[in-house]
């Protein structure tokens, strides 16, 4: 009696395996488990749209050079397809918010997070500064606009991407890696001047994240 159990017991242990084996042989093949020849219809119509949206996928890739910044870790890498080029540390946005005294306006100083095209290149970028940066160190706001005019904080160079923000220098090296700016990139000079070499205006974009 128990040889007899034990012999069912292997026979149904066998069974087992070589149905796992069939299904993995199946699997390998990429074929359909299915009964039916309109569940292999389906199968086949899924697999099909999947390998087409995996090919948009692949289209939608950046081609030539690019730079993907991650805020939260404040790392910026310029590649060229999946192969990277250059990692640096940066400083982005603090998010901190500044009101107007007047109470009729506020910044939020975050960097956005979107894509970009290098909309410029400026070499010996002078900043004009906005009405924000009076407010911020308690002064009056110039009526003259060349009294808004400062040199040599923003670096050797600067990228625009849109709306106001640069990729640029800074004075403040110390603070790389920290998000303590009003929304732009600051960067290193060295790592700067690759990523002002190796630009586009219009044909490379900053993806933010």
């Amino acid at each position: 009696m128990i040889k007899r159990i034990a012999l069912i017991s292997f026979i149904g242990i066998v069974i087992i395996l070589l149905t796992a084996e069939l299904f993995a042989y199946y699997v390998s093949l990429d074929r359909p488990m299915v009964p039916s020849s309109v569940g292999a219809s389906n199968l086949n119509e899924l697999m099909r749209k999947n390998r087409a949206l995996r090919k948009g996928i692949a289209g939608l890739s950046p081609n030539g050079v690019y730079v993907v910044i991650d805020t939260a870790r404040n790392l910026l890498f310029l590649k060229e397809g999946n192969r990277t080029i250059l990692k640096a540390v940066v400083s982005s946005g603090s998010g901190n918010i500044l009101r107007d005294p007047s109470g009729k306006r506020e910044w939020i100083f975050d960097t956005p997070r979107a894509e970009f095209e290098v909309k410029g290149k400026i070499a010996g970028p002078k900043w004009i500064k906005p009405d924000w940066a009076f407010i911020e160190e308690g002064e009056n706001i110039p009526k003259d606009w060349e009294d808004r005019v400062e040199e040599g904080v923003l670096g050797d160079y600067a990228l625009a991407f849109g709306n106001g923000y640069f990729i640029h220098g800074t004075l403040y090296k110390r603070l790389l890696g920290r998000n303590v700016t009003h929304g732009c990139i600051r960067v290193g000079d060295e790592d700067l001047e690759t990523l002002y070499r190796l630009s586009r205006v219009g044909r490379r974009y900053i993806s933010f994240r």
